[in-house]
């Protein structure tokens, strides 16, 4: 009896079947993005001599390895940061016969806290096993205190608000009017002059 022959497998359509499947897993595979805080750092500047700065005009925030926070040598939570931030930055301690007198600050003008939002600086220190939610979280947190207070004058000054001008400016709204562009650059710098960001990294702790 003949042997009947083993029938084959048509692989013909294997490289397209496999070439499917690769676009389909790279189209519906989500790949994570890695997050960080959006900061431009100041460029570098030759210190001729030491800088003298008050205690008073040094809010500092303590990190520990436990997420917990120490805010000027006090136990404070994380919900209460931000509002302590801005007490210090809208302070406005100098008198009023002083030439750095604040006349916009609407703070307690304690005269042993901050003198002037342009002399306040926020220092943040965290042990180097602090968690980066709770790093990013205190971050967060001391610059919205930033941005209320900019968003305040900006509604003040100019009936807008700093951080929706700001990130319209970012997604280039106004690209097609240079002129428009250039005036809203113009109130945002003013605006930034008004509380300029200060926030000053300490170096990690390592025990």
């Amino acid at each position: 009896m003949a042997r009947r022959s083993t029938p084959e497998v048509n692989a013909g359509s294997m490289a397209d079947i496999a070439f499917l499947l690769l676009i389909f897993f790279l189209v519906t595979t989500t790949i994570e993005k890695d997050k960080g805080i959006a900061r431009n750092l100041p460029p570098k500047v030759e210190q001729k001599e030491d800088i003298n700065i008050k205690k008073k005009n040094l809010f500092e925030v303590l990190v520990n390895k436990d997420d917990q926070l120490l805010v000027e040598e006090a136990p404070m939570k994380l919900k209460d940061l931000r509002q302590a931030a801005i007490d210090f930055l809208d302070n406005g301690g100098f008198p009023s016969s002083d030439p750095g007198y604040c006349n916009y600050c609407k703070g307690k003008r304690d005269p042993n806290s901050s003198d002037n939002p342009d002399k306040a600086i926020i220092s943040v220190k965290s042990d180097r096993l602090t968690s980066y939610k709770t790093y990013i979280a205190v971050q967060n947190e001391l610059v919205a205190a930033y941005n209320f207070l900019r968003n305040r004058e900006s509604q003040r000054l100019y009936g807008w608000k700093y951080t929706d001008m700001k990130k319209q400016l970012d997604e280039g709204a106004f690209k097609n009017t240079p002129v428009k562009e250039e005036k809203v650059k113009e109130k945002l710098k003013k605006i930034q002059e008004l509380f300029p960001l200060k926030l000053s990294e300490a170096e990690t702790k390592k025990n």
